[in-house]
């Protein structure tokens, strides 16, 4: 298949990426490389520097003609959805309504959808399944959510095939520990550097966090099972942030202490899944443990890091 993945250059979509191309795809990404960059991509796979709301996106279908779209170009911060709602809607609405009006209008087949269990808001039960309420906390959770109506709309209305995620917590290599970075790539790459580390709130909150190699796999494995979803993707386990705070200092031998800051306007409470969902219909089940995920994740941190020393100036 001719697979055209949004966001592909940057954390979650360049895993994505290779694992399209393992699978025998022939992959093409557009991305303005605003967080992505072209070194986690291999040089055969085209890139075409692109902004999603951009009229120009049109010139990429019409090249590509994609038989599916893996959608994963997004604006992913919460705080930054709280700040500037804006910002946050003209990317995560206006930005995928181009994408979907560009795949209906060049017959692609199927259009993957990463949201977010922001949606959620703060669960009413856990685990949390895809018949839970969605009551959005943030801009972030509401944006997304918007999206999945957008999609389920076009493709009744067009007969596009849809597959919509709600991913947990995804961590592992290549994920940035700058600006809105997951709380694993801050840990790791604070506790690297033996530089404090600061807990959000008091640490108690929980995540389901799940490997970005399993979020991979169930990309690959929607191109032909399933239905539109929306599927949970996580573990089913939860972990409070001060526990993960633990675990990471027990593997990098950080000798620092916790130190606890006030918590994040936006942020959900407490959060753990049932995928139960995706292991039914798609035949997905998270494969990485949190410690092994942990070990993988700081061993590429440390080797990004002897590629490319720290930059102390910004300290």
């Amino acid at each position: 298949m001719r697979i055209l993945v949004t966001g592909g250059a940057g954390f979650i979509g360049s895993h994505i990426v290779e694992t399209y191309l393992n699978a025998g795809h022939e992959v093409f990404v557009v991305d303005d490389l605003s967080h992505g960059r072209r070194e986690n991509l291999p040089p055969q796979v085209p890139l075409y520097e692109v902004d999603i709301r951009s009229p120009a996106l049109a010139a990429v279908f019409d090249e590509v003609q994609p038989d599916v779209v893996s959608h994963h170009a997004a604006q992913v911060s919460v705080a930054t959805s709280v700040a500037h709602p804006t910002q946050d809607a003209t990317i995560n609405v206006l930005g995928m309504v181009n994408v979907l009006e560009q795949a209906a209008h060049h017959g692609t087949r199927q259009v993957i959808f990463s949201s977010s269990v922001a949606v959620y808001g703060n669960p009413q039960y856990q685990p949390c399944d895809e018949a839970h309420p969605t009551q959005p906390l943030s801009p972030y959770g509401l944006s997304k959510l918007t999206g999945e109506a957008y999609l389920r709309l076009l493709a009744e209305m067009s007969g596009l095939r849809c597959t919509i995620f709600r991913y947990g917590n995804v961590y592992g290599p290549r994920q940035s520990a700058e600006g809105e970075a997951g709380v694993i790539a801050i840990f790791a790459d604070r506790m690297l550097a033996r530089e404090p580390v600061i807990i959000d709130g008091d640490g108690l909150q929980t995540r389901d966090f799940v490997y970005v190699g399993d979020i991979a796999r169930a990309n690959l494995l929607a191109l032909e099972r399933g239905g539109s979803g929306p599927y949970n993707l996580g573990t089913g386990q939860a972990t409070t942030i001060r526990d993960l705070w633990f675990t990471l200092q027990s593997l990098t031998g950080y000798a620092g202490t916790e130190v606890y800051g006030p918590p994040r306007q936006g942020d959900i409470r407490q959060m753990v899944l049932d995928a139960g969902l995706a292991a039914r219909e798609l035949g997905w089940r998270p494969q990485v443990s949190l410690t092994e995920g942990l070990r993988r994740t700081l061993q590429a941190f440390a080797q990004h890091e002897e590629n490319h020393p720290r930059d102390h100036s910004r300290e």
